[in-house]
């Protein structure tokens, strides 16, 4: 099993979802920030997170379930 970091389309899903968002992808969307920029800054959780730096919110919650058969619509 690995970790999982919960990436939000938009600022105002992270906004509202705060307590299980680890990345915020909406500035993308708004203008504020550049894919190039967002992705350097996803990749820099990724390794946090794969190092032990970050802990993921996931985690934090101990939320740790399998699905792996999992149907229908998630988050």
């Amino acid at each position: 099993m690995v970790p999982t970091l919960k990436i939000a389309s938009n600022s105002d899903l992270a906004k509202r979802m705060n307590d299980i968002i680890d990345f915020d992808a909406g500035p993308i969307i708004d203008g504020s920030s550049s894919f190039s920029e967002l992705s350097d800054e996803l990749l820099e959780v990724i390794i946090d997170s794969a190092s032990g730096t970050y802990t993921p919110k996931a985690v934090c919650l101990g939320q740790d379930d399998f699905l792996p058969w999992k149907r229908g619509v998630s988050l």
